[in-house]
């Protein structure tokens, strides 16, 4: 399957890409199946990605990272989930913690926990969404209390990916030391060590096939010490949006990549498989139209993702746009992967052609990171000026 030329890419993007594509290539779909059904870490992988400097590309070089942009760490995560492993990590650890930290931490936090996010040997999770909030920040009801000698977090997060194999979760909390700021409630940021006294989990069983597991977190009177607090008590909200842009530009990425996997699985299905008077399947338009039509969609979403990525390095607000490309990019994927599947007729759930075990990953990306409803209610109000709805 030819790659669009209608996406810009620089040389220097399409060496990146072709790069992380041979070094994930070498995994490929069977390394990342095995260890999601068995919900390991895909350690090898990950390390090697950190090694070559993919997974810390957008983080600053006196940092440990490779001082690009986040339009550089999509196209890193994007050709990972073409090449068959879709990292829902990647979205994590460097994309969201490791942008908010190298934009808001203190020099301190950014020598302390950069290095690793960059290289791979460090993880770290992030815990926003909770039981009663939801998707609405502003009903965070975490708390963050000054002790004295540095801070008391308390509270229950919900659907925190990962956190078992990280070492340290950024957690979004109300901080009680800041005023009131309208009707909006204060919320401060903390880096919180997985192995703080107080801090426990409990696994949510869903039917997810990734490597990942998700987790309802627990903080009672968690202990950290003033260098925890990233950026200013009571600002958060700024510093979480730095983080959350980037979440949606690259779960689109994911998105796309799974969308460009599915695509090429059913064409190359389509070329060669045989059924009426020795004619490739690909010839009906019966076939070959659904799957036409999905990759024009998948197209339109990598264009738009692109466009994200670009206002948010350039420092323009990038909320638009990166929402839109979310959007765009989760319903192009799993369309694609249905069609891909409807090709391979009942192939396609047999977990030896590598689709079906893609199917819930792509779902989630759906409602997560932000349900498509929240963008609908973004797009109607910031876009096309309606009321309020909520």
């Amino acid at each position: 399957m030819n790659r669009s030329v209608i996406v810009p890419e620089s040389a220097e993007h399409a060496e990146l890409r072709a790069s992380v594509a041979k070094l994930v290539g070498a995994y490929g779909h069977t390394y990342f199946a095995e260890r999601s059904r068995r919900h390991e870490q895909p350690t090898d992988l990950w390390s090697d990605l950190g090694a070559a400097g993919f997974l810390g590309v957008h983080l600053p070089e006196e940092y440990g990272g490779g001082g690009g942009t986040l339009a550089d760490l999509s196209v890193v995560v994007e050709a990972a989930s073409a090449a068959g492993c879709p990292l829902l990590m990647t979205v994590i650890s460097p994309a969201i913690c490791g942008t908010i930290i190298a934009r808001h931490g203190s020099p301190e936090l950014k020598a302390r926990w950069l290095p690793g996010i960059a290289d791979g040997s460090t993880k770290m999770a992030f815990a926003i969404t909770e039981p009663d909030a939801g998707s609405n920040s502003h009903e965070i009801t975490t708390t963050a209390h000054p002790d004295g000698e540095g801070w008391r977090l308390s509270g229950t997060k919900y659907w925190t990916s990962g956190i078992d194999e990280a070492d340290a979760v950024l957690v979004v909390a109300r901080s009680g030391s800041a005023g009131s700021q309208g009707a909006r409630k204060p919320l401060s940021l903390f880096i919180v060590p997985t192995h703080s006294p107080g801090l426990t989990w409990t696994h949510i069983e869903a039917a997810l096939v990734q490597p990942e597991h998700q987790f309802t977190v627990f903080l009672d009177d968690v202990p950290v010490g003033p260098e925890a607090l990233i950026g200013e008590d009571g600002h958060g909200l700024r510093q979480v949006f730095s983080g959350l842009n980037p979440e949606r530009i690259t779960a689109a990425a994911i998105s796309n990549g799974i969308a460009l996997y599915a695509l090429e699985k059913a064409a190359a299905y389509a070329n060669e498989r045989s059924v009426w008077k020795g004619a490739a399947i690909g010839a009906h338009q019966g076939v070959a139209h659904p799957l036409a039509e999905c990759y024009i969609a998948v197209t339109q979403a990598r264009l738009v993702a692109a466009r994200a990525a670009e206002l948010f390095d350039a420092g323009e607000d990038a909320a638009e746009a990166s929402n839109i490309a979310k959007f765009a990019a989760a319903d192009a994927s799993l369309k694609a992967l249905d069609q891909a599947m409807q090709t391979h007729g009942g192939n396609g759930l047999a977990l030896e052609y590598g689709l079906s075990d893609y199917w819930f990953l792509a779902r989630m990306l759906k409602t997560a990171p932000v349900s498509r409803e929240m963008v609908l209610n973004f797009v109607a109000q910031r876009s096309l000026g309606l009321p309020a709805s909520y």
